[in-house]
């Protein structure tokens, strides 16, 4: 069968990637054109798009990158209608793939929503509109399947597909990643300052700041995929310690993380490294993002799963030298860093055991063949 896979974001890549690599054991002769990333391509897609090209982030971006979004969005609809899949699977990225869902349902292909768009903090009226677009919706957060019932949609939780990532890594050589990147031998403190140039422009130089206060520590950038090196070097000098495309690595030989928000915060968490939560934004997009997000009290998937605060968040006005200085400290050096990881075996437990690939996939073919 023939899957057109749209995808917007390096997470929603491997998560499309994963869900791809379960389709073909399901489905030998099963051809994909996507909108994704390098790993989608690895498993045999053609990318007709790449996420680098696609992703723009806050109400003012978005306004300001309005002509390139039109654009995209006609000729995601001209390739649908000359591709003619046998089924579109969005991924996440709710602002294009809800846009693009009418004329895929008007020309009768079947749509498969895997990863809820977030219509939980907001924009909750949504759920209509995905009602009557998506045949079938697999979400990913326990809380989200609830939230759905609300609303008398049955959706299928299917566990979380960060847990599949994680479940077969292979054993991580130290030596050879302080060897290759220039690294020393003191603990490890990881930078994960995002994906998209303007959040690191932000983020970056506010997180190494206090990298002064912290001698006994060497503090590590994790390098997107999506990134050239000499972008983060532009931002935060030459000396910069970068560890490219390899941020699972980093993580899982680092003592601590400083990290934006979004689904790193759940991947640092369930590699058991504790973390403080960056985030700074436009301004104007935080001020109007904080008007329109009512329905939350967190912006990290830990304390939103969670529903208390695991990891201290710092937001906007409050990502500040001296608030980052103190929450590093206080999960490098007091017993905040062990009830943190305590609280992570707990995070585990909720999120549904390995397998949300498999089951997706499943589910996908089951039903297509049906």
């Amino acid at each position: 069968m023939k899957y057109y896979i749209i995808a917007g974001e390096a997470s929603g890549d491997l998560h499309a990637s994963n869900l791809m690599k379960e389709i073909k054991i399901k489905d030998p002769n099963a051809e994909f054109r996507c909108w994704g990333g390098d790993l989608m391509q690895a498993q045999g897609a053609t990318i007709v798009k790449h996420y680098r090209d696609l992703a723009f982030m806050g109400f003012a971006e978005v306004i300001m990158n309005l002509r390139t979004i039109m654009t995209n969005l006609s000729f995601c609809k001209k390739d649908i209608a000359a591709y003619q899949p046998d089924c579109v699977i969005m991924v996440d990225y709710p602002g294009f793939n809800l846009q693009v869902a009418p004329f895929i349902k008007s020309l009768g292909i079947k749509i498969y929503y895997y990863i809820s768009p977030q219509i939980w903090a907001w924009k909750t009226g949504r759920v209509h509109k995905i009602k009557k677009l998506v045949d079938k919706m697999f979400v990913i957060l326990p809380f989200e399947e609830e939230f759905y019932q609300r609303y008398d949609y049955k959706v299928d939780f299917v566990g979380n597909p960060l847990l599949d990532s994680l479940d077969n890594l292979p054993k991580v050589n130290v030596n050879e990643i302080r060897q290759k990147y220039g690294l020393d031998d003191r603990p490890i403190i990881a930078v994960l300052p995002g994906s998209r140039t303007q959040e690191i422009k932000v983020k970056l130089p506010l997180m190494l700041s206090v990298e002064k206060d912290f001698p006994d520590y060497q503090f590590v950038v994790a390098g997107a995929p999506s990134q050239p090196i000499a972008n983060y070097k532009a931002i935060a000098g030459e000396n910069l310690k970068i560890v490219e495309n390899q941020t699972y690595d980093l993580l899982r030989i680092s003592h601590a993380a400083l990290v934006t928000s979004g689904t790193a915060t759940l991947e640092t968490a369930l590699l058991k490294i504790p973390e403080v939560v960056c985030y700074k934004g436009n301004a104007l997009s935080y001020e109007i993002g904080k008007r329109v997000v009512k329905n939350i009290q967190f912006i990290s998937l830990v304390n939103l799963i969670m529903d208390r605060e695991v990891v201290k968040e710092l937001i906007q006005y409050d990502l500040t030298y001296e608030n980052i200085k103190h929450e590093l400290h206080l999960i490098l050096n007091t017993p905040k860093r062990d009830q943190m990881l305590n609280d992570y075996d707990a995070l585990y437990h909720k999120l549904g055991g390995v397998g949300a690939s498999k089951r997706t996939a499943t589910l996908i073919v089951n039903d297509l063949v049906a």
